[in-house]
């Protein structure tokens, strides 16, 4: 009994250090320097400051900016509380909320058709990236808060967009922090104009 007590406690240690230790520096090593911008979270820099991550959306309320799709983790983009709503499609909780929010967001755009992702929530709710027909419905509200014309905000957002992965993995969509990065730069915001963003790419 003794002796496979002892063997029992040898074997936790040694998959203890290996599997518990070893392997875990070592796959943050391999990662580390085969995939060095991934593996420090895909952080976005402005002028030395970190200001997000392409990988980790973040909200912005601000007007002149484009906004992300509606999230449920925590109380909206909270890294920390990722998550969806798990809401089923007969959830009476769930439809009141899309035709809310579709209704203020038919009032403010005028259009009668609205994107998927312009109301639903993501799985995760850290989604970085929108649909380019969610994009294009906001350029005219973002070119009239910054005093751009709308062709010059649909051309920013034209190149913030990717398209499918290997041309046929997915569908096109468009990075709202490199967008919104990209508007700035077009359209620097005014020293007196602090973005009320809830996260902006300002920090």
């Amino acid at each position: 009994m003794l002796a496979q007590l002892r063997a029992a406690a040898t074997l936790l240690g040694v998959l203890t250090v290996l599997l518990g230790l070893l392997y875990p520096l070592a796959m943050t090593a391999v990662a580390g320097a085969l995939f060095p911008e991934e593996a420090k979270g895909s952080l976005v820099m402005r002028d030395g400051v970190a200001v997000g991550s392409r990988l980790v959306g973040q909200s912005f309320a601000d007007a002149r900016y484009l906004h992300p799709r509606p999230s449920v983790a925590g109380a909206g983009y909270d890294a920390s509380a990722s998550s969806g709503s798990n809401l089923g499609p007969t959830s009476a909780t769930l439809a009141e909320r899309l035709a809310t929010d579709a209704a203020v967001l038919r009032a403010r755009t005028g259009a009668a058709l609205l994107p998927a992702d312009a109301v639903t929530t993501s799985g995760s709710g850290l989604d970085p990236e929108i649909s380019p027909a969610f994009a294009d419905l906001q350029a005219a509200g973002i070119a009239e808060a910054r005093g751009l014309p709308v062709d010059t905000v649909r051309r920013v957002l034209a190149a913030a967009t990717t398209g499918r992965t290997l041309g046929f993995l997915g569908e096109p969509r468009v990075n709202v922090l490199a967008a919104n990065l990209a508007l700035d730069a077009a359209a620097p915001v005014p020293a007196d104009g602090v973005p009320t963003a809830s996260a902006s790419p300002a920090g």
